[in-house]
C-alpha cells in the first residue's frame, strides 16, 4: 500500500476543493458516472455548509480517495458520498474510507441513520456495502434519449400559458409548488430557500430554461420544468430534464407530459443539444411508464445504501 493514512477535515481550502474535483473527474471518466452528486459539489463550494472530508493521499500528497459526509440534517440521517482514484482500487482504499466514515458517524450522539450512495451501482461498491452492513434501500434510475428524432408537440391545456422562471420574483411560489408536488419525495421536497439561492447562482443556470405552467386567470403557478445543461471540457454537452414537476390539483390533466416535451423542446431548438438525460426513482412507475413513452431508456442505476 503507497497511499498514507486517511485524514479528517471539516472544512477544505481552495486547493483541496480543485484536489477533490480532479479527483472526481478522473474516476467519473472511468466509470461512466459520476460519484458525487450534485448535493455534495455544492456543499464543497459553499463555505457555510457543513460537513466533514476524509481524505487520503500518497506520500507525494497526492489525493487518491476521499469520503464527503453530509451532516446538515442529523435527524434525517448522515449522507455519505465516496469516491477513489481508479488507479488505487482493489487496495482496501474504499473499506479505509468507508470504515473511517462509519466510525466518525458512531462518534456522534445520537447515532444516527447512514445514507451512502453508489454511483453507477458498482460490484465492487455493492460488496463493500454488505461486508459493511448497509442495506441496498433506494434505486435512482438514468434515462437517456436522443433529440435529433421527432419530438412531441407542446400542446398545453386551455387556460394555460408558459413562461420562464423570474429569480426574486416567482421563488416562494415555486418553493410552495415544489414542497407539494414533492411532498413525498426523501429531498426535493424539502429544499429550502437557501437550496433555491444556491442553484441560481450556479455558472449553469438558465431563467429561459426554467419553464413555468401559469393559470392565466388566476397566475398561480400549476407546475414547471427546470432543464439544466452539463458542460464539460472535452466532452460533448448533454441536458438534463432537471427537476419537473405539477401540482397535486393538476394532476390527470396531461400537464406533465406538456412539460416535457416543452422542456425537451427548448434543449434542441434554443440550445442546440442533440441528447438529454433525467433522474427518477425506480419505484415511481408512473413517472418512469412516462418517459419510456417519450422514447427514454434506461441508461444506468444509482444505488441508495442504508445504515441504521
Amino acid at each position: 500500500m503507497t497511499v498514507a493514512r486517511v485524514g479528517r477535515d471539516d472544512r477544505l481550502d481552495g486547493a483541496g476543493i480543485d484536489d477533490v474535483l480532479a479527483l472526481a473527474r478522473v474516476a467519473g471518466d472511468a466509470d461512466g458516472a459520476e460519484p458525487l452528486d450534485e448535493a455534495v459539489l455544492l456543499r464543497l463550494r459553499d463555505p457555510q455548509a457543513a460537513a466533514v472530508h476524509l481524505s487520503a493521499r500518497t506520500p507525494e500528497g497526492r489525493l487518491v480517495g476521499y469520503a464527503h459526509l453530509d451532516v446538515t440534517a442529523p435527524a434525517g440521517g448522515t449522507g455519505l458520498d465516496l469516491v477513489v482514484h481508479p488507479t488505487y482500487r482493489r487496495r482496501g482504499l474504499g473499506r479505509a474510507l468507508a470504515t473511517a466514515a462509519l466510525a466518525d458517524v458512531d462518534g456522534r450522539v445520537p447515532v444516527g441513520t447512514v445514507r451512502a450512495w453508489a454511483h453507477g451501482d458498482h460490484p465492487a461498491a455493492a460488496a463493500l456495502a454488505v461486508d459493511l452492513g448497509l442495506v441496498r434501500a433506494r434505486v435512482l434510475w438514468q434515462m437517456r434519449r436522443s433529440l435529433t428524432g421527432p419530438l412531441t408537440a407542446p400542446d398545453l391545456p386551455a387556460g394555460v400559458t408558459l413562461r420562464a422562471f423570474q429569480p426574486g420574483r416567482d421563488d416562494d411560489a415555486w418553493l410552495a409548488l415544489n414542497a407539494r408536488a414533492f411532498a413525498d419525495h426523501p429531498e426535493q421536497g424539502r429544499w429550502t430557500a437557501a437550496d433555491l439561492r444556491l442553484r441560481l447562482a450556479e455558472p449553469w443556470f438558465d431563467p429561459d430554461g426554467f419553464l413555468l405552467a401559469v393559470e392565466e386567470s388566476t397566475g398561480r403557478l400549476l407546475g414547471f420544468h427546470w432543464t439544466k445543461v452539463h458542460q464539460r471540457a472535452g466532452s460533448t454537452p448533454i441536458g438534463e430534464v432537471y427537476v419537473l414537476g405539477v401540482d397535486p390539483t393538476a394532476h390527470r390533466g396531461g400537464l406533465g407530459r406538456v412539460l416535457t416535451a416543452a422542456g425537451l423542446a427548448y434543449l434542441r431548438e434554443r440550445r442546440g443539444l442533440n441528447r438529454v438525460m433525467l433522474y427518477v426513482d425506480e419505484s415511481n412507475t408512473a413517472a418512469v411508464a412516462l418517459y419510456l413513452r417519450l422514447g427514454f431508456a434506461h441508461w444506468c442505476a444509482h444505488v441508495n445504501y442504508h445504515r441504521g
